[in-house]
């Protein structure tokens, strides 16, 4: 433990990153690669909460523009992270790494019901807990239930792995000259209008006080060396 950082955290992995190049489904190969590196953070002592988003199913503002009701789309976004956890927690297992899939939306059938009580349990016994349908609540990003959740947990830092490396002044991929943040505070991310995360998980991490590192996933390789400090990707705090 003496080389890591942040002791508790909460991991958000997109629902693209675990696509591949396929851009849907799950490329397994991502998804093993994620977790020997979730692996060997937990056999360092790392406790481990993990949040995916779904848009390698299903996007409920991009895919249900302007032909379903929000509240629907969001639904079947939702039902989205659930799978995506259920295919996760078994790869975790499959690895050798209890985990546990506590869904905010009751469906027994699949994942026990959250609480923050027992998501408490779960990680100190040394389990990763994925947490799944998002908040429960339409209108609501993945992003933000990341936030939550991790504020919910105590989390000393919550890890955005993306298929961006970093936040950066435009979208680096249509602008060469787009400027790239190492460090950042959230009032200048705000300011900014910085796409890191949407602004209603920005703002719940500022209220709290909360670490968040935003950063590429390259297949898990850079969850250990942010979990142990390393300045990869961008930090985003309220104070440096």
């Amino acid at each position: 433990m003496r080389d890591i950082q942040y002791k508790r955290v909460l991991l958000k992995v997109s629902g693209e990153a675990l696509a591949g190049e396929k851009h849907r489904g799950l490329d397994f190969s991502i998804v093993n690669s994620l977790c020997e590196a979730i692996k060997e953070c937990v056999s360092m002592g790392v406790q481990m909460g993990l949040v995916i988003g779904a848009g390698n199913f299903w996007r409920g503002v991009k895919d249900g523009a302007d032909k379903m009701q929000r509240s629907h789309a969001d639904a079947m976004g939702m039902l989205g992270t659930v799978m995506n956890a259920i295919a996760v927690a078994d790869a975790l297992e499959q690895h050798g790494v209890e985990a546990r899939v506590l869904s905010a939306v009751e469906m027994n059938k699949f994942a026990e019901y959250f609480t923050r009580d027992t998501a408490e349990r779960y990680l100190n016994e040394g389990k990763v807990v994925l947490f799944a349908a998002g908040t429960g609540n339409p209108y609501f990003s993945t992003d933000t239930g990341a936030v939550l959740r991790g504020v919910e947990i105590e989390a000393d830092a919550i890890l955005m792995a993306k298929n961006v490396d970093a936040i950066y002044s435009a979208d680096p991929n249509q602008d060469p000259s787009a400027k790239r943040y190492t460090h950042l505070t959230y009032s200048e991310a705000l300011a900014k209008n910085l796409k890191a995360t949407d602004i209603t998980a920005m703002a719940l991490a500022m209220d709290n006080n909360m670490t968040m590192v935003c950063f590429g996933l390259e297949g898990g390789r850079n969850i250990l060396p942010v979990i142990r400090g390393e300045e990869i990707g961008t930090t985003v705090k309220n104070n440096f």
